[in-house]
């Protein structure tokens, strides 16, 4: 009776743990990205009255050991790491992984991983999380390429970040001159804005005139001062034959460096039919400042600038474990390694297993309140079950009493 009283108390005391569970799980069904947990149970030890016999050749058949079991106790305390569904919110700093993976974050001195990707820009320009942790990844380079390989840094985005103005060097044509054209009186303009090494813009003109059959000759001209010019051949199927590129220069301008620019005639055609050719690419640009920032699938924040040119600012770093069930939690949704959790691997987005990145949206808890409620009424009766053992086993011991009355 003494055995039975016990046993019900360890169902007792492990059914209200797993209740406790239950109850925790219930409470975060609307905490962003919650991990729901399960409780397993498992008996505990056996007392053996009588061990097991082999059976006798000829002779008695075997017997099964006689135990009596001691009760039950907590085998684990299991974090379910399945996808909760995506909840839409526009916020273009809330981040969502699809798939495997967890964010990194860090308050100076210890780094924790997270699934809650709701983040805002805190007054220094950093992604921060609710509790002021700062989101790591990788910053670029004034040129805008990141290396994942470096150490990890906080991703600040630099409000109010200058791009400074580039110098056209390249242009580039595309269409077709007139193949029907007449070679003493024919000529066809195009002109583009280019820009000098302040960022200050400059109008160049190019004008093509027809010297002989297959034959155009152009000139340039920039601000109304004449440049270098030169002749391209066609071949006879209409194709660029010599004279694909082309250079020219321009001295004296104003405060700034002289411009130099390589031109590339080579997707020009020379077909019958009306004069379509055009400068379809320079790359130059004025001075800019940041405008906005867009984030992709990869974790990449790119940059817009107002002069319509774009940078890569930063790149979100992504971990995962080979038993993210190991993790140790922290409290604030947030999470540690342990010893039975394997080292982070730490990469980008969209590779490596790991998942991508959903922009302007949160991942929500992944507790089922059907099946919450429904383990609630199990634990409930095991729990009054465990109670009828050890009254009944009270019972019996009073009776047992009793008999020496």
């Amino acid at each position: 009776m003494m055995r039975s009283l016990f046993s019900g108390v360890s169902g007792l005391k492990n059914h209200q743990t797993r209740m406790d569970v239950i109850g925790n799980n219930i409470a975060n069904v609307n905490t962003v990205a919650f991990k729901a947990g399960r409780v397993n149970f498992e008996d505990i030890l056996s007392q053996t009255v009588e061990g097991a016999r082999s059976p006798q050749t000829g002779g008695m058949g075997g017997v099964n050991p006689k135990q009596v079991g001691l009760g039950m106790g907590i085998s684990s305390i299991d974090t379910l790491f399945t996808p909760g569904s995506l909840q839409s919110t526009d916020n273009p700093t809330d981040f969502a992984v699809q798939g495997e993976g967890f964010f990194i974050v860090s308050d100076g001195s210890q780094v924790y991983y997270t699934r809650d990707g709701a983040f805002k820009t805190s007054a220094d320009g950093a992604l921060v999380n609710s509790n002021g942790f700062r989101l790591q990844g990788w910053m670029a380079d004034t040129d805008g390429n990141i290396d994942s390989t470096q150490a990890l840094q906080n991703i600040t985005i630099p409000v109010g970040a200058q791009m400074k103005p580039k110098a056209t060097t390249q242009i580039a044509f595309e269409g077709n001159l007139d193949a029907n054209a007449d070679p003493t009186s024919s000529e066809w303009i195009t002109s583009v804005q280019v820009y000098d090494s302040l960022g200050n813009p400059h109008n160049l003109t190019i004008t093509f005139t027809k010297t002989a059959e297959n034959k155009w000759g152009w000139t340039t001209d920039l601000d109304g001062t004449s440049g270098d010019s030169d002749t391209i051949e066609f071949d006879t199927d209409g194709t660029i034959l010599s004279g694909g590129s082309g250079s020219a220069s321009f001295n004296n301008i104003t405060g700034a460096e002289d411009i130099s620019l390589n031109i590339d005639f080579s997707q020009l055609t020379q077909f019958g039919g009306n004069p379509t050719a055009y400068i379809n690419f320079q790359d130059g640009y004025e001075a800019g400042s940041l405008d906005m920032v867009s984030t992709d699938s990869g974790g990449v924040l790119t940059g817009i600038f107002t002069n319509g040119q774009s940078k890569a600012l930063a790149q979100i770093a992504l971990a995962t474990f080979s038993n993210p069930g190991g993790l140790l939690k922290e409290g604030g949704n947030l999470y540690q390694i342990s010893n039975n959790s394997g080292l982070p691997n730490i990469g980008t987005a969209d590779s490596g297993g790991r998942g991508s990145i959903a922009v302007g949206k949160l991942e929500m808890s992944n507790v089922d309140l059907a099946q919450e409620f429904t383990n609630m009424i199990v634990t409930q009766r095991g729990f009054q079950a465990n109670s009828r053992v050890i009254t009944t086993s009270d019972e019996m011991l009073q009776d047992l009493i009793n008999i020496k009355r």
